[in-house]
């Protein structure tokens, strides 16, 4: 009996035929889809790394499999991908006043990494990289000269030597944290026009907004910044998806505050503590990150504790606390969820993994798959979505 396929007529066996091979295109088309590149970056100070890693990652099973390494770049501890999934980009902790950021050209589809340039960051101990989404500038954080720097990139990926460096000045309370300036982070809006920037030293939240058609690409706002309560130390920020929403993790008290957000403007709504209760341990809190569908914000807390706090998000931006979990190891500097939201993977940085967990994805916990990546130091994890692929072949790991 004949059988109508794709708009012609065939026998049936030749129908089945086909019927066969798409069937078999689709399941690994839904292979393909299932799988991400996860970068990994961290200290090479120990000798336990040697640069950046790139693994495959299932994102349906949570297996992991190793794919390639860019050896000898010198502790790239923060990194960041560019929108189109071309290019990565590094800081390099080294020596007083010899902050670097680095560039490298990135296939997504073969993991392979490759060094491209390397410029100053404008200042000393830079731990944050954050890169428009046009690619046309990188913005650093840095750490130990209390400066941010707007880098302008080249065509090619680059970085040029076109940096416009702000330093900020002054101090806080805490006599060891905070003495001087410590940029920790530099964030853009969803839309692109506003920078916001974390000053632990001087707890203020610093608001700029961003012109690539300017001769300086960063000018500051009126006001310039939000002011916290001295001695709380703002590390890291986050973005809702909505975009009305900002969420900043303080270091110093280990708490979490919410924020309405317009037009680079920080309004405070709530401000909750990570803290257990009686807890009378050393504070440090890191990270800070959103589920891709916005209803969960997570949290860590190292040194004593080695937590993930785990809040829902109420429909006006508040925090409602959902619950606690071991990161099974020290110092978890950082943290990442997978763009599907099924998996939640903490690089626990004094402990030398990455531990894996499961998320539930309808009220938030996470529960430990058994897997974990040994890997020395780790301090940043990437997420990378591999590009639609057309007349390649596509290894697919086993393991």
């Amino acid at each position: 009996m004949p059988v109508k396929f794709q708009g012609r007529m065939y026998s049936g066996y030749v129908a089945i035929f086909f019927l066969l091979i798409a069937s078999f295109s689709l399941q690994a088309q839904s292979s393909i889809n299932d799988h991400y590149r996860l970068l990994i970056g961290g200290y090479t100070k120990t000798g336990k790394s040697d640069g950046i890693y790139v693994y495959d990652f299932d994102v349906k099973t949570g297996s992991f499999r190793f794919m390639s390494q860019v050896p000898g770049i010198v502790n790239p501890s923060y990194l960041t991908v560019s929108k189109d999934r071309k290019r990565v980009y590094a800081v390099n902790e080294v020596g007083k006043g010899n902050g670097r950021i680095s560039a490298f050209n990135f296939d997504a589809l073969s993991g392979s990494l490759e060094l491209v340039n390397s410029v100053s960051s404008g200042g000393s101990g830079p731990c944050y990289v954050e890169v428009s989404d046009k690619g046309d500038y990188v913005f650093c954080a840095n750490y130990g000269g209390g400066s941010l720097s707007a880098i302008r990139v080249n065509q090619d990926g680059s970085l040029s030597d076109d940096i416009q460096t702000i330093q900020h000045e002054g101090s806080s309370i805490n006599k060891e944290n905070q003495s001087r300036p410590h940029v920790h982070s530099t964030v853009l809006s969803p839309d692109n026009q506003f920078l916001l920037s974390a000053d632990l030293g001087l707890d203020k939240v610093y608001s700029y907004r961003f012109d690539p058609s300017g001769a300086e690409p960063l000018s500051a706002m009126d006001p310039a910044f939000t002011t916290v309560s001295p001695g709380r130390g703002p590390r890291h920020i986050v973005f809702h998806p909505n975009g009305k929403f900002v969420y900043v993790i303080f270091e110093l008290d280990g708490s979490i505050s919410a924020y309405n957000y317009a037009n680079g403007s920080l309004k405070e709504t709530q401000s909750v503590s990570m803290l257990a209760p009686g807890f009378k341990g050393i504070i440090e809190a890191a990270d800070i990150h959103i589920s891709p569908d916005g209803k969960f914000l997570y949290g860590t807390n190292r040194e004593e504790s080695n937590e993930l706090l785990i809040y829902a998000i109420n429909k006006n931006g508040t925090l409602r606390y959902a619950g606690r979990q071991s990161t099974l190891g020290k110092g978890p500097r950082n943290f990442v969820i997978d763009p599907t939201g099924r998996f939640l993977l903490v690089a626990n940085q004094n402990s030398d993994e990455i531990i894996i967990f499961k998320r539930n994805r309808s009220n938030g916990s996470v529960q430990f798959t058994g897997k974990k990546i040994a890997i020395g130091m780790p301090s940043c994890l990437k997420f990378v979505r591999i590009p639609p692929t057309v007349n390649k072949t596509v290894k697919i790991p086993t393991n």
